[in-house]
C-alpha cells in the first residue's frame, strides 16, 4: 500500500480531467481525491495497492485525450486508509 500526491501541469483544467481521473481511480480500486488548483494545475492524492498506484501514475502522465499533460510531480505521503475516491472543489 502507498499514497502519493500528484501535481499535473499543462492543459488539464476545463477538459474533464478530474472526472476522468475519478473514473480511472475507481476502476483501479484507489482511494483519495482530485481537485483543480488556482495555478491551473490539477492535484490528486491516490492511495491503494502499489501496482494500482503505479498504473494510475502512468495514466496521469497522459490523462484523457482532451488534455495535454506537460509535467507530473509525485511526492510520497503517509497512508490515510482512504478507500473511496472523490472530486474536491
Amino acid at each position: 500500500m502507498s499514497r502519493k500526491r500528484v501535481i499535473v501541469n499543462g492543459l488539464v483544467q476545463g477538459v474533464g480531467f478530474r472526472y476522468y481521473t475519478e473514473a480511472q481511480a475507481g476502476s483501479l480500486g484507489l482511494g483519495g481525491f482530485v481537485r483543480n488548483r488556482a495555478d491551473g494545475a490539477v492535484e490528486a492524492e491516490i492511495e491503494g495497492d502499489d501496482a494500482a498506484v503505479e498504473r494510475m501514475l502512468d495514466w496521469l502522465h497522459t490523462g484523457p485525450r482532451s488534455a495535454s499533460v506537460q509535467s507530473v510531480q509525485v511526492t510520497d505521503l503517509a497512508e490515510h486508509g482512504e478507500a473511496s475516491f472523490s472530486i474536491r472543489l
